[in-house]
C-alpha cells in the first residue's frame, strides 16, 4: 500500500469517527422536548 493511501485512509476513517462522535454528543446532550399533557383535555374546566 501506498503512502499516500495509508494517509488518505486514515484521514477517511478519521473523519467518519469524529463526525460520528459529533452527533452521538448532540444526540446525548440534547434536553429532552416537553412532551404534551395527554389527560389536559380530560380535565374538567
Amino acid at each position: 500500500m501506498n503512502t499516500s493511501a495509508l494517509i488518505l485512509m486514515v484521514l477517511t476513517q478519521l473523519s467518519v469517527i469524529a463526525i460520528t462522535g459529533y452527533f452521538f454528543y448532540r444526540v446525548f446532550t440534547t434536553p429532552p422536548r416537553p412532551e404534551p399533557d395527554s389527560f389536559s383535555e380530560n380535565d374538567p374546566e
